[in-house]
């Protein structure tokens, strides 16, 4: 399929607007960019309405690190949701991924709690998955409190995307099984080379695989081992026993091939992948639905997917 037309025209303003590439800056350029893409281009009628939103803090790997709590309307139990941002470890926030958790929030109607894990290269890996790891056992342990429902699932994008399924393989290890994990096209592996799509989108489409590179090296720091499975999921020596999952991706993403690799797997298992495709989309699609109707027609069909999933492994 064709570039969706209007992630095209996207991608024109951006290159028009000749910002110093993220990959050519420092971490903070990059956060700053970022951050005026996403949260400081929304207009205030854009932002998603939910019910509440409340700063707080949860337990992380070496302390006690931010997270920001949405609850959606009506009386409840719901289920909870853990939500990793992304921003390739380095440069996203809780403000940068806002308005994704509160369209999660109202559409899947859950409690969804984001946190804001330590980001490289102040706290290279595996300082953040550390936090992922710890702030999703808290909240198993207090989801009653939240959502009031023990149904606790995790999700995220991207670099999120490889937290979610890095914490789904450690809690089912601690013998903590997950309900669900929502993966937005995540980067599950680091073996670019074996995937088409690294190639076939490697520059042009947002995402690029300098900036991927610039992401990697500053959140691996010296660590040697790209097959590590705390780093690449998808190189795990056993992946049965995981929760139901529903895997997004975007045909013209650089981590495509990857996502479709791991729902694959996830099958071989035994376990159960709902592998939803995005023809014509691009990494990021999923904060892009104010400039596309084709990437929020999408972002409205994965969630509704993710929640129909939840409430199936709630009954």
């Amino acid at each position: 399929m064709a570039l969706d037309p209007h992630l095209a025209g996207t991608l024109q303003m951006l290159a028009a607007a000749k910002a110093k590439p993220t990959a050519e800056g420092t971490p903070e350029e990059g956060r700053a960019g970022y951050l005026a893409l996403t949260a400081g281009s929304l207009t205030p009628e854009q932002r998603v309405p939910v019910a509440g939103v409340q700063d707080t803090t949860v337990p992380g790997g070496a302390g006690r690190i931010p997270a920001r709590i949405y609850r959606p309307e009506g009386q409840g139990p719901f289920p909870t949701v853990a939500y990793f941002h992304g921003g390739g470890y380095v440069i996203g926030n809780l403000e940068t991924h806002d308005n994704m958790c509160r369209e999660i929030c109202r559409s899947a109607q859950a409690v969804v709690v984001s946190v804001d894990y330590r980001l490289a290269p102040e706290h290279p890996f595996p300082a953040g998955i550390e936090d992922a790891v710890a702030a999703a056992k808290w909240i198993v342990a207090h989801a009653r409190e939240l959502g009031g429902s023990p149904t606790v699932a995790v999700a995220g994008d991207s670099a999120g995307g490889n937290f979610s399924a890095v914490v789904a393989q450690q809690l089912r290890d601690e013998g903590i099984r997950l309900a669900a994990q929502f993966l937005i096209y995540p980067a599950v592996d680091h073996v670019a080379a074996v995937y088409p799509s690294a190639e076939q989108n490697a520059k042009g489409y947002f995402l690029e695989a300098e900036t991927m590179a610039w992401f990697y090296n500053h959140y691996v720091g010296g660590y040697a081992n790209p097959m590590d499975p705390r780093l690449a999921p998808l190189q795990a020596d056993d992946l049965t026993g995981l929760p139901p999952a529903v895997i997004v991706t975007a045909e013209f993403d650089p981590l495509r091939d990857q996502g479709a690799a791991y729902a694959a797997a996830l099958h071989a298992a035994g376990g159960q992948a709902d592998l939803i495709p995005g023809p014509g989309m691009i990494h990021g699609f999923f904060d892009m639905g104010r400039w596309s109707p084709g990437a929020q027609a999408l972002v409205t069909h994965s969630i509704a997917r993710f929640g129909a999933l939840l409430k199936s492994q709630g009954s």
